[in-house]
């Protein structure tokens, strides 16, 4: 295995392997420190950075970061590897990937055709060189498109989870939510509830009534129940209505056994949705999150740094062609990201890395309130994602969820990312919301909006039972 060094002021500073180099050449943050993995002062930080840059791209090829053997995603991202797709890119360091990225000749086209042909490692260490302008020009250029009900990611829309989450899933309380987020022209993305409670039952109800709200109100989206994915199993077996499945998932298998999945489970969970044939455009039907850190919080990162491993995770996304793909930027605290700074520049990095991988990226842009973080943060990223053409992003009431307790985006804040940014919702549902007087030709909202007659009758109904 090779040694990597670097000289500055007369210092040299060595790096015992792949792993440490990567790792003291990613920018602050708080969860390589709690490893012990991170760059001692910013001279060593710049010195990595600058040996990284000299790596040849064919190296993570042969040098595994988490051995092959022991590691099913490992074994995924070196079997799946496109070599055609890669032979472009064989002669090039990082630091040269980086430089074409940078350049015009890397359009949209060009990232397309590369995108199978880089490893999440690759991708990663690119992203270590990148200052943020980069991050932003790169990903901007990357244009991933997915479609089950309604096409998400086209240039020059927005699109939105709505997120009605409740803290007894009460299902009237849940549906009033979901009406509120539609009439700010939320939800376009899925409207996707996060369960107080995993057990069947409660799953069931409240995908019967996002099925109901869908189908009485003819609205061109989809649903989710973000229930462990042998839960939706279950409720799919149940005859229960699936458009799409969840799963957290992360970047090593040992990680992944924490959360209870597999591989395999994944596959089986993509097979079993798309058999009910729920779509109308289209059959991506996979909705995955992560976030930098989790691997570490299982202590499951193999000395490896948070924000590689975060980009693994995005190497088994890709694997099950999903809908949605979204980093939970903010959400799992100090510990990992301790800052405004670190999270915006988190934020940044996922969606880079997920874009040139071929990712339909979107970020819930959030914080924990006891990080040194606040909404001004948060609009710095919501606004600077929005440039660089995320796919989607979160809205809560509020920007606060009652459920799970931390602060993200609300509908307002997208409707401000929208009105700044000149940018649409997915064209079916902005038909719709045209349709429904909600949003009308002209693209402003009106204060006087009449919700359609139908919210009315589907919350008579939930009174009845």
């Amino acid at each position: 295995m090779p040694v990597f060094r670097h000289a500055i002021g007369g210092e040299t500073f060595r790096f015992g392997d792949l792993a440490t180099l990567m790792a003291r050449a990613t920018p602050l943050r708080s969860g390589d420190q709690l490893a012990g993995l991170a760059a001692a002062t910013d001279v060593e930080r710049v010195a990595a950075q600058l040996a990284l840059a000299e790596v040849p791209l064919k190296l993570f090829l042969t040098e595994a970061l988490v051995p092959y053997e022991t590691d099913e995603v490992t074994r995924l991202i070196l079997d799946s590897h496109d070599r055609a797709a890669f032979a472009p890119f064989a002669h090039m360091t990082v630091g040269d990937l980086r430089d074409w990225l940078v350049s015009d000749a890397a359009d949209s086209a060009a990232l397309e055709r590369a995108a199978p042909g880089f490893t999440p490692e690759m991708v990663a260490a690119v992203s270590k060189l990148c200052r943020v302008q980069d991050l932003i020009l790169v990903a901007r250029k990357c244009r991933v498109v997915t479609r089950f009900r309604n096409t998400i990611g086209l240039e020059g829309r927005l699109s939105t989870r709505l997120q009605p989450n409740h803290a007894t899933d009460d299902v009237r309380g849940v549906a009033a939510s979901t009406f509120d987020g539609l009439m700010y022209g939320s939800g376009d993305a899925v409207i996707g509830i996060n369960p107080a409670s995993d057990n069947t039952a409660a799953v069931t109800a409240l995908l019967h009534m996002l099925d109901e709200v869908i189908s009485e109100n003819g609205i061109p989206t989809q649903s989710c129940v973000l229930s462990h994915v042998t839960t939706t199993l279950e409720v799919i077996e149940a005859g229960a209505p699936v458009d799409l499945a969840f799963q957290s998932i992360a970047g090593t298998e040992a990680a992944n056994r924490s959360f209870g999945v597999s591989l395999g489970v994944l596959q089986e969970a993509l097979e079993a949705t798309r058999g009910l044939n729920r779509g109308t455009v289209g059959n991506n039907v996979m909705y995955f999150e992560t976030g930098q850190g989790s691997c570490l919080s299982a202590n499951a990162h193999h000395g490896i740094d948070q924000q590689t491993l975060e980009a693994r995770a995005y190497a088994v996304a890709r694997a099950y062609e999903p809908l949605l793909v979204n980093t939970v930027v903010g959400f799992i605290g100090p510990e990992y990201l301790y800052d405004g700074k670190q999270v915006i520049r988190a934020g940044l990095e996922d969606h880079f890395c997920g874009k040139l991988l071929g990712l339909p990226m979107g970020c819930d842009i959030c914080y924990t309130n006891h990080m040194e973080a606040d909404q001004n943060d948060m609009d710095q990223l919501l606004t600077l994602l929005g440039v660089a053409g995320v796919s989607f992003i979160m809205g809560i009431p509020g920007s606060d969820d009652v459920m799970l307790n931390y602060q993200t985006t609300s509908f307002h804040d997208a409707l401000y990312a929208r009105r700044v940014l000149k940018l649409r919702p997915a064209p079916e549902f902005e038909r719709w919301l045209d349709e429904t007087g909600i949003l009308p030709d002209d693209g402003c909202f009106s204060p006087n909006a009449v919700p359609p007659k139908a919210f009315a009758n589907t919350m008579l109904l939930l009174d009845q039972a």
